[in-house]
């Protein structure tokens, strides 16, 4: 009779063990998941800001360079793709390109001591300069969660648990553009 409870003690153990292991198991890959979801909010969250940004800047740039209209149509139709981009991807290469068109909307007030001296440029400037440091932040952070899900899922039982949970694709990482490597040129 002893060695029977021994036995179902034994039992027991084991299957709340198991029972343990499989639950945090399918908790962890939720957490990773979830991780990543909120980061992708803060990278939209950031990118969002810099869209209410842009309509100043350009207003108090184009009094100064009004003969720059290449760049501000570029930002501002960037600006519009953003708002009707639909999938991570879409919003991930607008984005891309909506730096590299900040970037060469900053290289043309560069070249305009005017607007260099103008108060509210300089704080729209430092505004959109201090939200493209947020976004390269919240990118970088989005980035880390994906590794982290996208390690755990490669794993073995990690793998599994995703499976259970229906994780099964890697999420995305959000890479730079190929043109961001080029340094913008701003010809008059």
């Amino acid at each position: 009779m002893k060695t029977l409870w021994i036995v179902l003690g034994v039992i027991v153990v084991t299957v709340l063990l198991i029972g343990g292991w499989l639950i945090g198991g399918l908790n962890h890959v939720v957490r990773l998941d979830e991780a990543v979801n909120s980061a992708w909010a803060q990278v939209e969250n950031q990118l969002q800001r810099r869209n209410d940004l842009i309509p100043n800047l350009v207003s108090t740039v184009k009094g100064y360079a009004a003969h720059e209209k290449e760049v501000f149509t570029t930002v501002t139709e960037l600006r519009s793709q953003w708002g009707k981009a639909a999938t991570q991807a879409e919003k991930m290469e607008v984005a891309n390109q909506m730096s590299s068109a900040i970037s060469r909307l900053l290289l043309v007030a560069e070249n305009y001591p005017d607007l260099k001296a103008n108060q509210n440029f300089l704080t729209l400037q430092a505004q959109l300069e201090g939200t493209e440091n947020r976004i390269a932040v919240e990118r970088m952070r989005y980035n880390r969660d994906v590794k982290a899900f996208n390690a755990y899922r490669r794993t073995i039982f990690g793998g599994m648990f995703a499976s259970m949970r229906g994780l099964t694709r890697p999420r995305e990482y959000f890479e730079a553009d190929e043109s961001a490597q080029e340094v913008p040129v701003v010809k008059f």
